[in-house]
């Protein structure tokens, strides 16, 4: 990845952090231009050749956060933001990012846990929920309900592992 990629990405997370801490969403109106605007400059600046590692990085960061979107693990505006950050950045990159961001987002999640005394609870519905997968393989069972997912912006977690996968990659 260049320089000049993670340049142009970081105001588009920076604005995606603050609304998410915000407002707990993602809007189109940061999503969008960050989109179109990592596809045009790989296409301006590599040529064809650009607009195709944009559209692959698109592709890849989109659908695995899609495969997290149906778990129940992220929301809509984050699928779309990893489709602009791998239009930026490519496959390799955005694939790192998605690795960061689910190691820290797990970190952050058991901070929270554990600051509202709640890790008894959340562990032994984890492992019903699994068990209860396995014995009756039942998709259903994974996703909890509504009221059992533990809530906080994904942002927390996707910014800095956006710097650790920029500093390690």
């Amino acid at each position: 990845m260049t320089e000049w990629a993670l340049w142009g990405c970081l105001p588009f997370l920076t604005a995606a952090l603050f609304t998410d801490i915000r407002w707990m969403r993602i809007p189109n109106w940061i999503t969008l231009p960050a989109l179109i605007g990592g596809l045009l400059l790989q296409l301006i600046i590599n040529g064809w050749q650009g607009l195709l590692f944009s559209l692959c990085g698109s592709g890849a960061g989109f659908l695995l956060l899609l495969i997290m979107y149906f778990a129940g693990a992220v929301g809509a505006g984050d699928v779309k933001l990893f489709a602009a950050i791998g239009a930026w950045t490519g496959v390799l990159f955005s694939l790192q990012v998605i690795l960061y961001s689910v190691l820290l987002g797990a970190v952050v999640g058991w901070i929270i846990i554990l600051y509202r005394r709640e890790t008894g609870r959340r562990l032994r519905s984890m492992i019903s929920r699994t068990a209860g997968f396995l014995l009756l393989r039942n998709m259903s069972l994974v996703k909890g309900r509504e009221g059992e997912l533990l809530r906080f912006p994904f942002m927390l977690a996707v910014f800095p592992g956006f710097i650790c996968a920029y500093i390690y990659f």
